[in-house]
């Protein structure tokens, strides 16, 4: 294989002989060739395609009257496909350096204090977004072209749908350290929680207010001063407070009270919004804290 892709190089390396004065168009594909050749990205990138594209210009050169314009054509399109080929593995291999790049990285975050962890965990994610949005914009334009390029269109969908599942992992393990650490520095435990639509749902329940009350209970207070240390270390988001009760306004200032003792513990109020709810009596004496993705 090392044999075959170093032939191959030095097929691609070696001057064309053909009577290029015949023809400007041979002088200006072979010079496109050679941009390729020349740049750092793509010189070692799509060997068989250019060495297609050289075939091309060949025949183009030697090409009859009569057959010319087929020929020109012909060279035209192996020499698009090789520079969309080039392209395509140049952005793939940028994005599977920056992939194994950031596994790197959270390995080694996992080792250091939570918070820079977080900070580089989401510059990885900026530039993965940036990076992906890229490759997509490198795909469409490939679209239109050729065939060969819509083969490296299905290969960068992939690759950032493998980067977006990535992403996502390292999110949640972000949002895990950042519980894990609330619950260490307030000692207290986190009430329950679930990931739904609305974004990650933790859950107060039925013994969190006394019957008809809007006063928390002392296990409830316990549970909002590590949901205030979570709310202020990983989570930045807008953080909606649903109560319940089966009595009208009830609901309403239980969560103002739920609202009120996040302030309290440093939560700023204007990411929080109180809201009461009524609700059978399955549902009564609970509540909901919202932290919007």
């Amino acid at each position: 294989m090392g044999i075959r892709i170093l032939l191959v190089a030095g097929l691609l390396a070696a001057p064309l002989l053909v009577a290029a004065a015949e023809d400007p168009a041979v002088a200006m594909l072979n010079q496109r060739l050679v941009s390729l050749q020349a740049d750092a990205r793509t010189t070692d990138l799509a060997a068989l395609e250019r060495l297609q594209a050289q075939q091309a210009i060949a025949v183009l050169a030697k090409a009859k009257r009569k057959e010319l314009d087929q020929a020109r054509y012909l060279a035209e399109r192996r020499v698009a496909i090789a520079e969309a080929s080039a392209r395509a593995e140049a952005a793939r291999r940028e994005v599977d350096q920056l992939e194994r790049t950031r596994s790197e990285l959270l390995v080694e975050a996992s080792r250091r204090e939570a918070a820079r962890a977080r900070q580089e965990a989401e510059r990885l994610r900026v530039q993965a977004q940036i990076q992906a949005e890229e490759a997509e914009r490198l795909r469409q334009a490939a679209e239109a072209e050729t065939l060969a390029r819509q083969d490296a269109e299905a290969a960068l969908t992939s690759v950032a749908g493998k980067q977006a599942a990535r992403v996502s992992s390292a999110q949640q393990n972000a949002a895990k350290l950042a519980r894990e650490e609330a619950e260490l520095v307030s000692g207290k435990k986190l009430p329950p929680s679930r990931f739904d639509n609305r974004g990650e749902v933790f859950t107060l329940a039925g013994d969190a207010f006394a019957a008809g009350q809007a006063t928390p209970s002392a296990a409830a207070r316990d549970q909002l001063k590590a949901l205030a240390e979570y709310l202020n270390i990983g989570r930045k988001g807008r953080v909606i407070i649903e109560g319940y009760d089966s009595a009208n306004g009830v609901g309403q200032r239980r969560a103002q009270a739920l609202k009120d003792a996040l302030v309290a513990a440093g939560v700023g109020a204007n990411r929080l919004q109180a809201s009461g709810k009524k609700a059978a009596a399955t549902r009564a004496r609970s509540a909901e804290v919202i932290v919007a993705p």
